[in-house]
């Protein structure tokens, strides 16, 4: 419960449409019990009028009529407005996530990338509609259950104090208990969701491997087990929902008994007409379905507050890297150098008393066996991570005494896995300078060899690219990511294989372009590729987790 109050701040950005759902709710609720009571009070006094003549129809009438509209109306209006809350607070979420997130990485809470990346998705799903499914049904609960105590009191005193105890334990009891009993299947859901869209994940990223390797029957009876545990946990949530939504009617029951047996007594004594005690009667069967829908809704209290407190633990955990206490100015030059570095995962040593000098605006490529640390020298430059030992230094200030800020500001990384957006040309520009006007747009995409394509397109700078760039060949998609770095203000540009999955002809394209394109910058590319004839960038070795001039 504490790590659901600690997302409390998401219900303060959405007052004002959390109070409409609430007074919707509220709505719908007494207007639902309302139909119910006047009903029973309009059919019972119809049936013991002496003359139609002397009965007036019209009002009650008017009144079931109205009521039902009303209810059907703010029903409408309540999940309207609960959804537009729902879908604002989970723009908040996600948000939230990203900016808790970036300073952090790279994470240490999940070994595998995929694995958070679905966790995280599962754990916001989860958490999403928690306030919305728990406190406004509880707060609807809670007003029903009040007014109708006070109701009961006016008319049955006698029968009040039960009716108010009997509808506590629905609204209390009964959900403690399922939430107590669900709270190991909520925790199992959120896990064997984030499992399935791992499964999910590695068949389609893998699709090609699997189909190679004859193992798509396993990845099927992979699939499938994931899918069965999640949907045994769900049968298992679902029948503990219904037992409690049982208790909630056994209540109702209890309470519908014991108020006509005592306003029976009532009756007879002439305290209590026997038109509004039918419509007593039939308004407590109504005041029920509140507490009924509050355990429809709890059944997932478990598993939010699970996601509820992985998504705290991100945000309490302390970064891999801590920034300065006070940080040095950035240095206006743009020289790297690596002196005594040492650095691994674990207890294995991937780099060992690395030395490296890179001049301001020097092209180097560094080469290497795959796990040889070539992208590790990246990530330090990055300052993702610290080196166990020597020093990592940019214009000859130590990366540690440099706020992250400013680092991330002068080092720009283009990667094999460079994503291209769902959005237009210009909108994928204009992440590498949002300032950035339409010559500047047009020089980056002219440097990179890609703006007559562009010119092609039917709308230019605005065309819309697919998802991931799926409208774009991948060298396309590859120059695109380049132009949107030389936007850049970054004076040092890390390339971490660019032309993965290129063939030579247009690997040697990209790379002759890419050394004109980057001139004046400070590069250090990680590559597996020859690099082209002529090529002016100076080369080195990894190898033993040393760096070695290649003649």
């Amino acid at each position: 419960m504490s790590a659901l109050l600690h997302f409390r701040w998401l219900l303060a950005g959405q007052k004002a449409r959390l109070t409409l759902t609430l007074l919707l709710a509220l709505t719908a609720i007494f207007a639902g019990i309302g139909l119910l009571g006047v009903s029973g009070w309009f059919i019972t006094a119809a049936a013991l009028a002496a003359s139609g003549a002397a009965f007036n129809l019209f009002v009650p009438s008017s009144l079931v009529r109205g009521l039902s509209m009303l209810r059907i109306v703010s029903r409408y209006g309540e999940r309207l407005a609960g959804h537009d809350a729902t879908l604002r607070m989970l723009s908040d979420l996600r948000g939230w996530l990203f900016a808790t997130l970036f300073p952090k990485l790279p994470l240490s809470l999940s070994p595998r990338h995929g694995d958070l990346v679905s966790r995280l998705t599962a754990d916001i799903d989860a958490l999403n509609t928690a306030f919305l499914s728990a406190a406004i049904p509880l707060l609807g609960t809670f007003a029903a259950g009040s007014v109708m105590t006070l109701v009961v009191f006016l008319l049955v005193p006698d029968a009040a104090p039960f009716y108010a105890a009997v509808f506590a334990i629905s609204m209390f009891v009964v959900p403690w208990f399922l939430i107590r009993s669900t709270r190991r299947a909520g925790l199992a859901m959120v896990e064997q969701a984030s499992d399935l869209r791992g499964a999910v994940l590695d068949g389609v990223s893998g699709h090609a491997d699997l189909v190679a390797f004859g193992l798509t029957d396993e990845a099927l009876r992979s699939f499938d087990d994931a899918a069965g545990r999640l949907a045994a946990s769900k049968r298992a949530t679902a029948r503990r929902s219904a037992a409690a939504q049982a208790l909630v009617q056994v209540c109702g029951a209890a309470a519908f008994v014991t108020v006509l047996w005592i306003g029976l007594d009532a009756l007879e004594q002439g305290a209590i007409g026997g038109p509004t005690l039918a419509g007593l009667l039939l308004a407590i069967i109504g005041s029920f379905e509140a507490p009924a829908m509050l355990s429809r809704n709890l059944g997932r209290f478990s598993a939010s507050a699970a996601a509820a407190g992985r998504l705290r633990d991100i945000e309490v955990s302390a970064p891999r890297v801590a920034e300065p206490v006070r940080p040095t100015p950035m240095p206006t030059r743009f020289d790297i150098a690596f002196d005594g570095v040492s650095f691994g995962y674990g207890n294995a040593d991937v780099l060992s008393d690395c030395n490296l000098e890179v001049l301001e605006g020097e092209h180097i490529a560094i080469r290497g066996p795959s796990g040889s640390g070539k992208s590790t020298i990246l990530q330090l430059l990055l300052r993702l991570y610290d080196p166990r030992g020597g020093v990592v230094r940019v214009g000859g200030q130590d990366l540690r005494t440099l706020a992250l800020s400013d680092l991330h500001r002068r080092v720009a990384l283009l990667e094999q896995n460079a994503p291209v957006f769902l959005d237009s040309v210009r909108g994928n520009l204009l992440i590498g300078d949002p300032a950035a006007d339409d010559r500047k747009l047009w020089q980056a995409l002219e440097a990179a060899k890609l703006a007559d394509f562009v010119r092609s397109l039917p709308h230019g700078l605005d065309t819309m690219l697919g998802e991931t760039g799926r409208t774009l060949s991948a060298g396309q998609a590859r120059r695109l990511c380049l132009a949107r770095t030389l936007l850049s203000p970054a004076r040092i540009v890390l390339l971490d294989e660019p032309t993965s999955g290129l063939d030579r002809e247009m690997e040697y394209a990209f790379l002759r372009d890419m050394e004109e394109s980057l001139a004046g910058r400070s590069v250090v590319l990680v590559t597996h590729a020859e690099l082209p004839a002529g090529s002016g960038m100076r080369a080195l070795t990894l190898k033993g987790g040393k760096l070695e001039e290649r003649s």
